[in-house]
């Protein structure tokens, strides 16, 4: 058995996308800080409607993934396909952009608080140009596993592996095989659980800090800032004296070569300009139906 350590912690910084969305940004923040196959995770939150009521009005994607997880307020998703999602607290919008899609994230709320996370997940080379792909999962959806010590885990996507039990969470069959954990842990409590050896990991912790590793060797990771972890079979996460939440990511690496600008990811520059002549001429549209 190895246990994980800290190994590099991607410190998040204050961003604003769509139409002026007030924002935290760790993974993504620079080409450099990128954990493969994860490319982006922006934690938004706040209670005044300035910092978040424009929205994400209609914009492209092509050659990833995007999941929003809610944790509190209501957006809404419509999409070129047709596809239309209220998304509430609890609830998770998995959208695969594959080939190409034109959609928008509105808030449905003009007063109270808007916090959540968006992910973005890389496809591999020969998926690049699926077609697109939408879902919605409500918070019923989503297991809630009990911790021994006290705490519980969301299992938003891949399966949970705890004390030789598994959680199968509703996101199955992805390429990259993401583990998507929303963590939470009184104060001094430990989380532990198996992970696979050769896929990357981060956490985020949004409330309170954490200590990472076997005790001897933890670190601290301080709220809104990504730790990407040492290789190793096992998680081991103690929250502090005030309590702790945390995501847990953890996907197979691509290994591929990234080419990105906005919102297309493809594997060369080549495929980007043609990413971009064809958002421009319609033929984005008209190729992902």
């Amino acid at each position: 058995m190895s246990i994980r350590t800290l190994l590099q912690v991607i410190e998040s910084i204050p961003a604003s996308d769509g139409a002026g969305v007030r924002l935290r940004r760790s993974l993504g923040r620079t080409p450099h800080a990128r954990l493969d196959p994860f490319l982006m995770l922006d934690e938004f939150s706040s209670e005044n409607p300035d910092d978040y009521i424009a929205g994400f009005p209609s914009h492209p994607h092509r050659g990833f993934e995007t999941v929003t997880y809610i944790l509190d307020g209501h957006m809404l998703h419509e999409d070129h396909l047709g596809n239309r999602g209220d998304l509430k607290a609890g609830g998770v919008q998995w959208m695969t952009a594959g080939r190409g899609i034109i959609h928008s994230e509105m808030p449905q709320q003009t007063h109270g608080r808007m916090r959540g996370f968006q992910l973005w997940i890389n496809l591999p080379a020969k998926e690049k140009m699926k077609p697109a792909s939408y879902r919605d999962i409500g918070p019923a959806e989503i297991p809630v596993a009990a911790l021994p010590g006290g705490g519980r885990v969301k299992v938003v996507a891949g399966t949970l592996m705890l004390d030789g039990k598994s959680v199968p969470g509703p996101i199955q069959g992805v390429s990259t095989d993401p583990l998507y954990l929303d963590v939470e842990l009184p104060a001094g409590a430990t989380f532990a659980s198996a992970v696979k050896q050769d896929y990357n990991v981060l956490i985020y912790p949004f409330e309170g800090s954490v200590a990472v590793g076997p005790q001897t060797e933890a670190r601290v990771l301080k709220a809104q800032s990504g730790g990407a972890l040492s290789p190793g079979d096992r998680l081991e996460v103690t929250a502090d004296a005030a309590g702790a939440r945390f995501l847990v990511l953890a996907g197979r690496p691509l290994r591929e070569p990234i080419a990105q600008y906005g919102p297309f990811v493809m594997n060369t520059r080549e495929e980007i300009e043609q990413a971009i002549r064809d958002y421009q001429s319609g033929e984005l549209v008209r190729s992902a139906v």
